[in-house]
């Protein structure tokens, strides 16, 4: 048997970026992976999706699994072989029992390491403009839980030296019992008047900021109705963030954008922007179930005069195949390339192709265009070999056969939808906590509609802003009785995203700053 490890990792306190280069590793070689509630779970989309998940966290104090259970379970899928990894918000040594599931592992004999993450200790006051540490303010600083009866009789915290003996105070986990613990510094000689922040979900999109102080700031908190999860932090450095704050100030800060293709490569200035991108994918990518008609066709390749690509997984899947029979570019010498967009044409150039023909307009119709533009409509007897995907649309081919072209068009892939659940992203859309939904094809838009039952999926999609990608994929909203709010000219990613920037701008989302 050969011999499992498990992996402590901390995956932040909501960003995915703030997820080390590390914790990342970790997650791609893991067969199984056992995650807590409070992270924010695209850090998943990250995972070898052959492992196993298994959630292990607790929500409003309802606990899925026992910590008891935790550790034994983590000794059990080790001493079986398996690579695991231990997924926690924040770090796994910062209140967040690491020290407990480290302790069984040891006991067990059982390899393990520790990945440090960023904790909200730290980041919800970076993120909110709030130095823990300053050579004017503080020189110090201290975080404990705030969980803890502050009215019980015998307490671990040193109550009179965190209140006098500590510039900053950091407390988790603190709003159920924010008014014992302003009570407990005051009487321990804290002044009233002592700065005061409330960060509730730091370095998230809904990141609000409380400013107070601590004579005051147990009222405010239930005026405001304010909730876990939060962060507070007590000292003269919470007057810092009138100047520092920055993360709120992002023209895009408070818009979280839905992305539901596979991937959210090319998206990535909106998060520059402070919008934060959700990826969901709602279509996945996979080989052909039957390989034979490409191979086929591959093996004639000397037959035909074209070779049209419409996609960039086209371009990808075909010149895989070419690759894995043994054979190179060479093969293609005497084609005429042709692609429809510049993504296409990118991705064929990434094998040392350049495409003789692009179509101006980025869909089926102004590829064929082009085509007539280019042979003056006499496309009689020219032969074009078409891979496509199993689903495609059938326009272009359909118009080349009846203009008297001979054409051949294997399934070089499958868009197919995903095994995925919605539950998370259902309470995201109720709660209001999505404001773009970025659609880039018809059957990503289905897709989405299937995964999350239609109906309803069409209910929580009316109070969002829906972009598409095209015009064709923009018919298959409206045809299902929805607005498009954003579409771009071009049929690009780069187009798109400029558009979603216009809209976001016009709808800005004033951060909660008080």
């Amino acid at each position: 048997m050969s011999k499992g490890k498990v992996y402590l990792v901390g995956a932040g306190p909501g960003d995915v970026g703030l997820l080390t280069v590390k914790g990342l590793r970790c997650l791609q070689r893991a067969d199984v992976v056992l995650y807590d509630f409070h992270l924010n779970a695209q850090v998943l989309n990250y995972i070898n999706h052959k492992a196993e998940f298994i959630y292990a966290g607790k929500r409003g104090g309802q606990h899925s699994m026992s910590q008891e259970e935790i550790n034994a379970l983590l000794v059990r899928l080790a001493q079986e072989g398996k690579t695991v990894c231990r997924l926690k918000g924040g770090d796994p040594f910062v209140f967040g029992r690491g020290g407990e599931e480290a302790q069984t592992l040891a006991r067990a004999g059982v390899e393990f390491e520790v990945v440090p993450g960023v904790s909200s200790a730290i980041a919800a006051p970076a993120y909110a403009g709030i130095p823990l540490t300053h050579r004017k303010y503080s020189s110090s600083f201290a975080v404990i839980p705030g969980y803890e009866d502050a009215t019980k009789e015998r307490s671990s915290l040193r109550w009179e030296h965190l209140a006098q003996g500590v510039d900053t105070l950091v407390v988790l986990m603190a709003v159920r019992n924010i008014q014992e613990l302003c009570a407990k510094l005051i009487q321990h000689g804290r002044a009233p008047e002592t700065p005061v922040a409330v960060i509730r979900w730091g370095t998230r999109a809904e990141q609000s900021t409380l400013v107070s102080t601590l004579g005051r700031v147990a009222q405010e908190v239930r005026d405001r109705e304010i909730k876990p999860p939060a962060v507070v932090v007590v000292g003269e450095v919470v007057r810092l963030r009138e100047e520092l704050q920055w993360f709120e100030k992002k023209p895009l800060f408070g818009h979280r954008v839905l992305i539901t293709r596979e991937s959210a490569e090319g998206f990535e200035p909106l998060e520059s922007l402070g919008a934060e991108v959700m990826e969901f994918p709602c279509l996945q990518i996979h080989p052909p179930q039957d390989w034979a008609p490409l191979d086929a066709a591959l093996e004639r390749l000397k037959d035909y005069h074209w070779l049209v690509f419409q996609s960039a997984n086209g371009v990808h899947y075909f010149m895989r195949r070419l690759l894995q029979l043994g054979r190179d570019v060479r093969a293609l010498a005497h084609l005429r390339l042709s692609t429809v967009g510049p993504k296409t044409a990118q991705a064929l150039r990434g094998y040392g192709l350049v495409a003789d023909l692009q179509a101006r307009s980025f869909r089926a119709e102004g590829l064929l265009q082009a085509f007539l533009e280019h042979t003056g409509g006499r496309l009689q007897g020219l032969r074009f070999l078409v891979p496509r995907a199993q689903e495609a649309r059938e326009f272009f081919i359909q118009r080349l056969r009846e203009l008297g072209a001979q054409v051949e068009d294997p399934v070089a892939y499958r868009a197919l939808r995903p095994e995925a659940r919605g539950r998370r992203l259902k309470r995201f859309l109720r709660e209001g906590r999505i404001t773009v939904a970025v659609f880039a094809s018809g059957a990503t838009f289905r897709n989405f509609l299937q995964i999350l039952g239609p109906e309803e999926a069409q209910g929580l999609l009316q109070g969002v802003a829906i972009a598409a990608l095209g015009p064709v994929t923009a018919r298959a909203i409206r045809q299902a009785g929805l607005e498009v709010a954003i579409s771009p000219r071009e049929a690009t990613v780069e187009a798109l995203v400029e558009a979603i920037t216009s809209w976001c701008l016009d709808n800005p989302r004033a951060p909660s700053v008080v």
